[in-house]
């Protein structure tokens, strides 16, 4: 049995090798024919399936098939991640009128139970992926996102907001998620942050226009008719992906259960990078989520203050964009370690910013390097293992960071609440954030075995 170790990652003359070319942690036995092969990650496969390894390999990296997924995740992230990050404007809106005898607090649990049932589906939906299993699970989901929408505009009580735009939407949203992050990982190895940029504008985009239209549809029509506006919007957003989504590879039999354990033990640097991930989501969504009602306490107009969750999201798609294009060549966590430091300094500063003009100035600069942070969160977890089990390790990671998204935003407005204002919330997302770089210039050092590198 060869063992790969991070020392591995060099060739015998001493020069770094492709991260992308080699599998870090991964354990492979060369057996003749017929004879089975195990990896570390927990996978499984004989001899007979080196076709698909041979499919592995020879990935398109572009191409018209290639590029008509890329338009279909673009078009699916609007529905998932553009409408999970408007929730700051229901936010502010619930706190004002529909749930105002509620504390802030607990109506940010709809928004965090939304939010961490976006990724923790990713368990099932990431196992079902490996398995073969895409296209129902999708077009079902779809199906319960739109009905969810059209639903929460008939809601008047606290527990039917809980129901349909907590739970139903997060389910929805999130059995789309995770599916169309891992089948981008079929078509493209070499431009796949250039793909996963691309993809991630379309939340970008879904997070500027939804919340906009949100606020101006409201006094116009009714709240009612409203969620059924942005209902027909995301069934028209959904059905194209619906048709161009697809898998590449065969499908692969792998052991270890929805939850692979072993994972963990024979990958360190996975282990330690998903650490950083709970934190991360620990903090991150705080600023999107209570800037808007921040600005109210603070005299900002509310026909303003509605535009700095646009603002936050139309920054955002920058930020991805950029991600996009330099990712590949410097590495991943290379690039979104430092982003996720300076997201964290921002949100230090952003309880202070009391005006109209320096929130935007921190919903722009926080907005980019959220961004950045969110378009290349799930490339690493790529690396750290096999192709072939790449749903269930994106969905691993996805669900851990769930936990932080569950509790992040309640936390913060139970601090709000007792400290009556936002600088300890401010104080406890930025530690947050602080963290989760650390953890992950950690793991880039288990992987290179050293303080540089591209990864």
């Amino acid at each position: 049995m060869e063992k790969h170790g991070p020392s591995d990652l060099k060739d015998t003359k001493g020069s770094p090798r492709s991260v992308q070319e080699k599998v870090i942690s991964v354990q492979l036995q060369h057996l003749p024919d017929g004879l089975s092969q195990s990896t570390g990650s927990g996978s499984s496969q004989s001899a007979t399936e080196m076709g698909g390894r041979d499919l592995e390999l020879d990935c398109p990296d572009g191409g018209l098939r290639a590029w008509l997924v890329v338009l279909g995740v673009s078009l699916a992230f609007p529905s998932c991640l553009g409408y999970m990050t408007s929730w700051g404007v229901f936010q502010s809106y619930y706190e004002q009128t529909l749930l105002k005898d509620h504390t802030p607090s607990s109506i940010a649990w709809i928004g965090s139970l939304q939010l961490c049932l976006v990724f923790l589906p990713g368990l099932v939906s990431g196992r079902l992926f490996d398995l073969g299993i895409f296209k129902l699970p999708f077009v079902a989901a779809s199906a319960l996102l739109v009905t969810a929408t059209f639903l929460v505009g008939e809601c008047t009580q606290y527990w039917q907001f809980v129901l349909c735009q907590g739970l139903a939407t997060g389910l929805g949203v999130g059995m789309i998620f995770g599916p169309s992050l891992s089948v981008l990982g079929h078509w493209f190895k070499r431009k796949r942050g250039a793909a996963m940029g691309l993809t991630a504008v379309g939340s970008s985009v879904g997070g500027t226009v939804l919340p906009i239209a949100t606020r101006k549809l409201i006094p116009a029509v009714g709240f009612t008719w409203t969620m059924r506006i942005l209902a027909f919007i995301l069934l028209f957003s959904l059905s194209v992906p619906c048709f161009t989504l697809a898998r590449r590879l065969p499908p692969k039999t792998v052991s270890g259960g929805l939850f692979n354990f072993r994972a963990f033990r024979d990958s360190p640097p996975f282990t330690v990078y998903c650490t950083g991930v709970v934190f991360l989501f620990l903090g991150l969504f705080t600023v999107l989520t209570y800037i808007d009602i921040s600005a109210v306490t603070n005299g900002v107009s509310p026909n303003y203050t509605f535009y700095l969750v646009s603002i936050t999201n139309a920054s955002s798609t920058v930020g991805r964009i950029v991600t996009g294009l330099v990712v590949d060549k410097s590495g991943a966590i290379n690039f979104i370690a430092p982003t996720t430091f300076l997201a964290g300094i921002i949100t230090f500063a952003w309880p202070f910013a009391t005006s109209g003009s320096s929130l935007t100035a921190i919903a722009v600069l926080y907005g980019f390097t959220s961004g950045t942070v969110i378009s290349g969160l799930v490339i690493p977890v790529f690396l750290l293992g096999d192709v072939s089990d790449i749903g269930r390790r994106t969905g691993m990671v996805m669900s851990l960071g769930a936990l932080g998204g569950l509790f992040g935003a309640p936390i913060s407005g139970a601090i709000n609440k007792a400290s009556g204002g936002f600088e300890d919330v401010g104080c406890f997302a930025g530690s947050m954030l602080i963290i989760a770089g650390i953890f992950m210039l950690a793991t880039r050092h288990l992987v290179l075995g050293k303080f540089s590198g591209k990864f």
